[in-house]
C-alpha cells in the first residue's frame, strides 16, 4: 500500500467513525462492531493490509491506545461511587477469571491436542474483558453508576491477572516450574505498588497542573505524562495499566485530598480537568478507539473454519458463565437489567490479543492454536457484545427473559438471614 492511498484510507477511515458513532446514536448499532468489519474486509477479505505491514508501530499503539482510554476512564470515575463498588468489582473480576480460565482450559483440552498447561495459558489468555471494547461501550449506553464502575474496574484488574498467570503457565511449559505462592504475590504486589505509582504521580501532576497551564501549547502534557507514568511503572515491573487508571482516578478527585495531610502540598487554587482538556481527551480517544478496532479486524484470520467454529462455541458457553458469575458477585442493590448488561459485557481483546502470540514466538507445540483460537474468540466475543448491548436497549422485553437465567435454583445463592 503506497504512502498516498495509506493518507486516503486514514482520512476516509475518521469520516467513517464519525457517521459510525452517529449510526450508534441512532440505531443501537455498535461503532465497535463497524470499525472492526472495515479493518476485515482491509485485511482478511481484501488481503490489502496485513498486521505485519504495521511491524513494531502495530503493538506500540496498541498500547498507548489502552494507556489512554484507561486515563480518561479513570477522569470518569467518582470517589463515592468508587467506594461503593471496589468490593464488589474485585470479587467480579477474581470470579469471572477463574470460572473462565477453567471452563477454557477444560474445553479446550478436550477439543485440542493441547497439554494441561497449554490450556490453562490459553484460559488465562482469555479471563478478562478489554478496557479498550468495555469502556467507551458503557460510557455510550444507559447503566447505572456502581455497574459502570464495576465493569470499568473489572476490565482493568483482570488484564494483571491474565498477564501474570498467562506468563506463569508459559514459564512452567518452557522448562521452569510454575509456583502458585509466588503469582500470587506478584499479583497483590503489582496491583498495590501500581496503585502507588499512579496516586503519588497523580498528586505530583495536581501540584504543577496550573503552573503547567502557563506554558504555550500545553493541553497534551497531561497525557504526555501519562505515558511517562505507564513507562515507569512498567519499567519497575508493575502494571502500568493500573498506574494509568489510578492516576485518572486521582486527578480527578484531588480535592478530596483537601481534609488530608497532602492539602499542604497542594496549590491553593483548586485543581480541576477543564472542559476543554476533558473535551481534547475525549477527542483523542475517539481517534485512538477507531484504528485500534480498525486494526483488530485486520489481525482476525479466517483460514481456519473449524478453530473458528469451535471459539464460537466456547464464546458462547463462557456467556452462559457469566450469569452465574455476575449474580453471585454483584449486590441486591443491582437492578435486574444491568445486572443482565454485566453479563453480556465480557468482550476480550488487547491483552488476550498481545498474550496470544506469545506461545507461538517461545516455539510451543500448540502456540498456532493458541493464537488462533484466541483471535477467533476475540472476534465474536466482540460481535456477541456489540449485537446484544444494543438488541437490549430496544427491546426491554428481552431483559425479564434474559433475567431468568439469575432465577435458576443452581444458581440462586440466598443469603442467610441475620439473627
Amino acid at each position: 500500500m503506497n504512502a498516498s492511498f495509506t493518507i486516503l484510507a486514514i482520512g476516509v477511515i475518521i469520516f467513517l467513525a464519525h457517521w459510525f458513532s452517529g449510526i450508534f446514536d441512532r440505531k443501537g448499532i455498535p461503532d465497535v462492531l463497524l470499525l472492526m468489519l472495515v479493518g476485515i474486509l482491509f485485511g482478511p477479505i481484501l488481503n490489502m493490509v496485513k498486521p505485519d505491514d504495521f511491524g513494531i508501530a502495530g503493538p506500540l499503539f496498541t498500547s498507548l491506545t489502552l494507556v489512554i482510554i484507561l486515563f480518561e476512564g479513570g477522569i470518569g470515575l467518582n470517589i463515592n461511587e468508587l467506594r461503593k463498588s471496589v468490593g464488589g468489582a474485585l470479587s467480579l473480576t477474581l470470579v469471572n477469571f477463574f470460572v473462565t480460565t477453567v471452563a477454557v482450559s477444560v474445553l479446550t483440552y478436550l477439543m485440542f491436542p493441547l497439554s494441561v498447561l497449554e490450556s490453562l495459558t490459553l484460559g488465562a489468555t482469555l479471563g478478562g474483558t478489554s478496557s479498550a471494547v468495555v469502556i467507551p461501550m458503557v460510557r455510550q449506553i444507559s447503566i447505572q453508576e456502581v455497574p459502570k464502575t464495576y465493569l470499568i474496574l473489572e476490565s482493568a484488574l483482570s488484564d494483571v491477572l491474565c498477564i501474570l498467570f498467562a506468563l506463569a503457565f508459559i514459564e512452567g511449559i518452557t522448562g521452569g516450574e510454575v509456583h502458585p505462592g509466588f503469582i500470587v504475590g506478584k499479583i497483590i504486589s503489582s496491583f498495590v505498588l501500581a496503585s502507588i505509582v499512579g496516586f503519588v504521580a497523580a498528586v505530583g501532576w495536581a501540584i504543577i497542573l496550573n503552573r503547567m497551564r502557563t506554558i504555550k501549547n500545553s493541553i497534551f502534557t497531561t497525557p504526555a505524562f501519562v505515558f511517562i507514568v505507564f513507562g515507569i511503572a512498567e519499567t519497575l515491573g508493575y502494571s502500568g495499566a493500573i498506574s494509568s487508571l489510578v492516576f485518572g482516578i486521582t486527578l480527578v478527585n484531588i480535592e478530596y485530598l483537601r481534609n488530608t495531610f497532602l492539602n499542604k502540598y497542594l496549590p491553593a487554587e483548586p485543581v480541576l480537568l477543564n472542559e476543554t482538556e476533558k473535551v481534547f481527551f475525549s477527542e483523542i480517544v475517539f481517534l485512538l478507539k477507531t484504528f485500534f478496532f480498525v486494526y483488530i479486524g485486520i489481525s482476525i484470520r479466517f483460514d481456519n473454519l473449524l478453530i473458528l467454529g469451535l471459539g464460537f462455541l466456547i464464546a458462547v458457553i463462557l456467556y452462559l458463565l457469566r450469569f452465574p458469575v455476575v449474580k453471585l458477585t454483584a449486590g441486591n442493590s443491582i437492578q435486574e437489567a444491568d445486572k443482565v448488561t454485566m453479563s453480556i459485557m465480557i468482550p476480550k481483546g488487547l491483552a488476550a490479543a498481545v498474550l496470544a502470540g506469545i506461545p507461538l514466538q517461545k516455539g510451543i507445540a500448540g502456540g498456532q492454536i493458541i493464537q488462533d483460537l484466541t483471535y477467533s474468540i476475540i472476534l465474536i466475543s466482540i460481535l456477541i457484545t456489540s449485537v446484544m448491548i444494543p438488541l437490549l436497549g430496544r427491546y426491554k422485553q428481552l431483559i425479564p427473559i434474559l433475567g431468568r437465567f439469575f432465577r435458576f435454583p443452581l444458581i440462586n445463592v440466598k443469603r442467610s438471614p441475620k439473627h
